[in-house]
């Protein structure tokens, strides 16, 4: 029994450990797989589990720093450019817990990968703030409306993207106290942080408003078009940049998030501003918060003042002409109609008007008292 432990091989092991984790989220799954490829890619997955030693888990490590380590490669790298230092330090992480899982099955003595560095740090050079201008010329570049939703959700809302924007609902949205309740894959297995309420920003406002009005009835998520979380949304999003002529910034969607903690900062006190984007102020100051070249501006005038209105619509798409116009904070008589009487009304009651509400009908809320959506609600 104890030379089959010994002749265990790298791919073995791997292999076992990676069956047996049946208790990890889809995205870590994803994450384990990256660095489970990078070990067989240089140890060969017939290594002897026991014949790797803390000089060859070295090797390892400064062997992530190469282009041979990489699998893909985007438009802010060079070619020959390995992982990043950050991406690097997890994947250390990674083995170390594959390995230490080995130790306690006793296959090994000792950990290899036991002495080297794998807690993740901030890496303040690949921050980029997404300015208002080009946010505008990004929003106008966008294909269609569930693409611009999920910018203004990223760019706006600071929501993380895939996973919170694939998991946001219509009832998430709440028009009478103007709230948006946000569900947190990544923080939901600690106590009291998988869900947050967030504003419903005057610039998210619009851009919902479209995305409804295409929506199906009886439609739950308010993101259809993606709606496998491991979906590369990386590439579609580079496409969209390359229309505006703006180059690809490192960390696409985590720097827009970052830029409305930026903003949102500057606006309201540390605590309220790290509570709507859902993390720490420690974490904020360390990973989030930036220092822009409106900073500096605002510094050089000796002016407080913000330059920019932070409120501001920057997002006005024309509407058809029988489409009624309204601002999300008009509010009138709303009769509730029951589920079948939308589905009538979609299928088979439409006049010469078309598809679209006319002037007389306008949408309060987005969801019927039974839950079903998204109809639309009568004005009397």
């Amino acid at each position: 029994q104890r030379e089959n432990a010994l002749a265990r091989t790298l791919g073995e092991h791997l292999q076992n450990y990676m069956a047996k984790r049946t208790d990890v989220k889809a995205a870590t799954a994803v994450n384990w797989g990256h660095t489970q490829r990078n070990l067989l890619k240089f140890f060969g997955p017939d290594r002897r589990l026991s014949s790797i030693t803390a000089g060859d888990a070295r090797d390892f490590e400064r062997w992530l720093r190469t282009s041979e380590a990489r699998e893909h490669r985007y438009a802010n790298t060079d070619a020959d450019q390995g992982l990043s230092p950050n991406t690097a330090r997890k994947r250390i992480s990674n083995a170390k817990q594959f390995f230490e899982d080995a130790v306690q099955r006793e296959l090994l003595s000792r950990n290899p990968f036991a002495g080297l560095k794998g807690s993740v740090g901030s890496n303040r050079e690949r921050d980029h703030f997404i300015t208002r201008e080009d946010t505008q010329r990004i929003l106008d570049a966008c294909p269609n409306a569930q693409w611009r939703l999920i910018f203004a959700l990223c760019r706006f809302g600071g929501l993380r993207c895939p996973t919170e924007v694939l998991a946001l609902r219509w009832n998430d949205i709440d028009r009478s106290r103007g709230r948006i309740r946000v569900t947190s894959i990544k923080t939901e297995g600690h106590e009291g942080k998988g869900i947050r309420e967030i504003p419903l920003f005057p610039e998210l406002s619009q851009v919902l408003d479209e995305a409804w009005d295409q929506a199906e009835c009886h439609e739950e998520y308010v993101i259809t078009l993606y709606r496998d979380p491991n979906t590369n949304m990386r590439t579609p999003f580079t496409r969209i940049l390359k229309r505006t002529g703006l180059k690809p910034w490192p960390k696409l969607f985590q720097n827009l998030r970052a830029s409305r903690a930026t903003e949102l900062a500057r606006e309201y006190p540390g605590y309220v501003a790290a509570a709507f984007i859902g993390h720490s102020t420690a974490v904020a100051n360390k990973h989030y918060w930036q220092v822009t070249d409106e900073d500096f501006e605002r510094a050089i005038q000796g002016s407080s003042k913000v330059t920019q209105n932070a409120t501001q619509h920057l997002y006005a798409r024309p509407r058809t002409e029988r489409q009624s116009v309204r601002t999300s904070h008009e509010k009138s008589p709303v009769l509730q109609v029951p589920a079948a009487f939308c589905e009538t009304m979609r299928s088979g009651l439409v006049g010469d008007e078309g598809l679209e509400p006319g002037p007389s009908s306008s949408r309060e809320t987005y969801f019927l008292e039974d839950g079903n959506a998204p109809c639309d609600a009568l004005t009397v």
